[in-house]
């Protein structure tokens, strides 16, 4: 009944997006200032209009060094990611797949150059059998692209594909391409819609494999 499974990346299999935002909190605080988590989560899945240097340095009201400001944000956001590791519930739904012969993708709107070696350091990348990205894609998410590519890449079909999302853009996208959407919100995205998704749970560590079965055949 289920085909294949397709994972989004950040703040899914890892909580990047935590990582992130504590990161430029952090230097906020340097200055003396204040950075709501409230003001970032409006920017994660979209464009950022100016940029968080741009808001730290007119906030201050005097110049700073705009490469070493992202220097050290991103020292201690790597710092931060290296300490994370794997969200709950993700080894698990791979042990599940690869023990019923279901094929396994990565779909992120993000660069190779920060999925892949992510991958690898959590010892994951060769769980899957394709990774698709944004430089593999026209259009990342919302648009479906990136999991059509990915049923394609595993030549499986959409209707039996499970996507796992934290975002709603992610959730956008893989019900565009057809796929039944699992939506595990993290500490950023809690405050979105998720409305369209066919399930929502707090965390993957909470999904029986027999209520994906029952997702897939409801869809079908």
């Amino acid at each position: 009944m289920i085909d294949a499974f397709v994972f989004d990346f950040d703040g899914l299999i890892v909580d990047t997006e935590w990582c992130e935002y504590i990161s430029i909190s952090e230097q906020f605080e340097r200055y003396g200032q204040c950075y709501a988590v409230e003001h970032f989560q409006q920017f994660v899945g979209t464009a950022w209009p100016t940029g968080w240097t741009r808001e730290l340095i007119d906030a201050v009201g005097e110049p700073i060094d705009e490469v070493l400001l992202n220097a050290e944000r991103r020292r201690r956001r790597d710092e931060l990611l290296h300490a994370a590791g794997v969200l709950p519930g993700v080894v698990e739904l791979l042990d599940v797949a690869h023990a019923q012969g279901m094929a396994l993708a990565v779909a992120s709107s993000s660069t190779r150059d920060w999925v892949e070696p992510h991958l690898e350091r959590l010892g994951l990348r060769d769980r899957f059998a394709a990774v698709l990205t944004r430089d593999d894609v026209d259009r990342a998410k919302p648009a479906p692209d990136l999991f059509s590519a990915a049923a394609r890449a595993l030549d499986v079909s959409v209707g039996r594909t499970i996507a796992f999302e934290d975002s709603f853009n992610g959730c956008t996208a893989a019900k565009a391409a057809g796929m039944v959407c699992v939506v595990a919100p993290n500490r950023i995205t809690m405050i979105q819609d998720f409305t369209h998704a066919d399930l929502v749970v707090s965390s993957l560590a909470h999904i029986e494999l027999e209520t994906l079965r029952l997702l897939v055949a409801a869809a079908r």
